[in-house]
């Protein structure tokens, strides 16, 4: 790896495998970091639940009051050389991480039918849905036009780089170990 700070962030639909992008990513050295950590903190300060209706209320309440890039701001503290930063879902959150000297957004993406079925193999996370239709369609309440909500589409267009995780997790593997070449070489 190179001597050069580097952040990446990571956006994309819920179940793309963008915690499987991270955790392949803290085993090459990277710290992770999550902005749904920063509103799972504030919704249990708030005597809040974790669940994912909570954590949307609470994180679309953080960007209401500190406006939509809040989350983000929320995380700079803790940012070091070689980091990982999950869960964007703003596109205001992407200018805040933008503002350091090597952020690169990366757009984790997978076929519906796949994210689906991995959401509902998601232990205790109480976000699966019966069908892949309530599925997306609780996709796309998070999809908002709201400048202070999720807007999931208008960030993932924001992305530098895309890591499409269709198959394996040894496909997403090199896929991770690709990017990060492409990134060095870039230098």
């Amino acid at each position: 790896m190179s001597a050069k700070p580097l952040v990446l962030g990571l956006t994309g639909p819920n179940a793309a495998g963008k915690g499987e992008v991270a955790a392949l990513l803290k085993e090459r050295g990277f710290s992770c970091h999550s902005l749904s950590d920063v509103v799972r903190e504030e919704a249990l300060r708030r005597g809040r639940t974790v669940s994912r209706d909570d954590l949307i209320a609470t994180g679309n309440e953080l960007r209401r009051e500190g406006g939509p890039g809040a989350l983000a701001e929320r995380i700079l503290s803790r940012l070091g050389d070689w980091d990982v930063v999950d869960s964007i879902r703003n596109p205001a959150e992407v200018a805040v991480l933008r503002r350091l000297p090597r952020f690169v957004l990366v757009g984790v993406d997978a076929p519906a039918e796949a994210r689906f079925e991995r959401a509902r193999r998601r232990p205790g996370r109480g976000d699966a849905v019966s069908d892949l239709k309530a599925f997306l369609a609780k996709e796309a309440e998070e999809d908002t036009e709201e400048e202070t909500n999720q807007r999931l589409s208008a960030t993932f267009a924001l992305r530098d780089r895309t890591l499409y995780n269709g198959g394996s997790l040894e496909d997403l593997r090199e896929a991770v170990g690709a990017l990060l070449r492409e990134l060095e070489e870039a230098e």
